[in-house]
């Protein structure tokens, strides 16, 4: 069952710390986000294999914007 990462809070997109494909465990940091000038780390609620990103760097984001998909 596919599991989408949404955004904590407003910000811009940092890093994307991987890719389509990737394996990755429960709360490993998978995307960089600065908001407030600080950068808040996204983590992966769940292990899995990343199916689809929705963001790219630089990008600004809204509150509960999609940015993964995990499967």
């Amino acid at each position: 069952m596919a599991e989408s990462v949404t955004a904590p809070m407003v910000g811009k997109v940092l890093e994307v710390k991987c890719k389509v494909g990737d394996k990755v465990e429960e709360d490993q940091v998978i995307l960089l986000l600065e908001a407030m000038k600080m950068e808040i780390p996204v983590v992966s609620p769940v292990a899995g294999s990343i199916k689809e990103i929705k963001v790219s760097p630089g990008q600004a984001v809204e509150s509960d914007t999609v940015l993964f998909v995990i499967e």
